[in-house]
């Protein structure tokens, strides 16, 4: 009896993880996240996004992750415009649990986003909620 105890305990502990990392994991490459419109030129990634209104997509590309920092903490998202890939960058990917640790202000609704230049003027912040998870991209303005 002490090993059917013991063997349902192991059993469901090794179990929770995998039901945890199902409520996290992020969407699959291509997912469109939303739609979002740049008011001024910005960089991403080295390519000029000029204003207008994109289509923001998930890739399957990670960039390497930082010393002490999850692999699914980042993704690259493309910017789609007329049907055509015109730009990417590195989206920081936030549960909707440690968000308040993470940006203040205004939040964008469940499948909202929200895009705003930051003090300075030195950074277009540019941030989708959707279904909770929170993807969140900072874009130099573009010069000239």
């Amino acid at each position: 009896m002490k090993d059917v105890l013991i063997l349902g305990a192991l059993v469901g502990a090794l179990a929770m993880p995998a039901s945890l990392l199902a409520q996290t994991s992020t969407p699959a490459a291509g997912t469109a996240l939303g739609s979002v419109t740049l008011r001024n030129a910005v960089m991403a990634d080295g390519q000029r996004l000029a204003p207008g209104t994109y289509q923001v997509r998930l890739t399957g590309d990670t960039p390497k992750p930082g010393v002490g920092q999850s692999p699914d903490a980042e993704r690259y998202v493309e910017f789609v415009r007329g049907g055509k890939v015109v730009g990417r960058e590195v989206a920081t990917i936030v549960p909707q649990a440690e968000i308040a640790q993470v940006a203040d202000g205004p939040r964008p609704a469940p499948g909202g986003a929200r895009v705003e230049m930051l003090k300075g003027d030195d950074y277009v912040r540019v941030w989708i909620n959707r279904s909770g998870t929170h993807y969140i991209l900072h874009l130099p303005p573009a010069k000239g």
